[in-house]
């Protein structure tokens, strides 16, 4: 990542581009305050699809291992019997 002034970035505007294109953050500052962020179009994904299918079979075993819950449990019977109670 690299940070510039405005009249920085005015005078090397099209050097800039082509970091951005190459991958790199640049940011514009004025006064020290970044205003602008230049940022590649296409960058890499986060997580790859292979990550993303290992996470799924994560979840699946997840909801297989979950059981049921009872009927003496149910919210229906549970509320009941709260109620009956009181």
């Amino acid at each position: 990542m690299q940070s510039v002034g405005i009249y920085e970035a005015k005078s090397r505007f099209s050097a800039l581009i082509e970091l951005v294109e190459q991958g790199e953050e640049v940011r514009i500052t004025r006064h020290g305050k970044e205003v602008v962020r230049l940022l590649p179009v296409r960058r890499r994904p986060v997580i790859t699809d292979e990550q993303i299918a290992r996470e799924l079979g994560q979840i699946d075993a997840l909801h297989a291992s979950i059981r049921p819950v009872a009927d003496a449990a149910s919210p229906d019977n549970l509320r009941r019997k709260g109620r009956s109670a009181a």
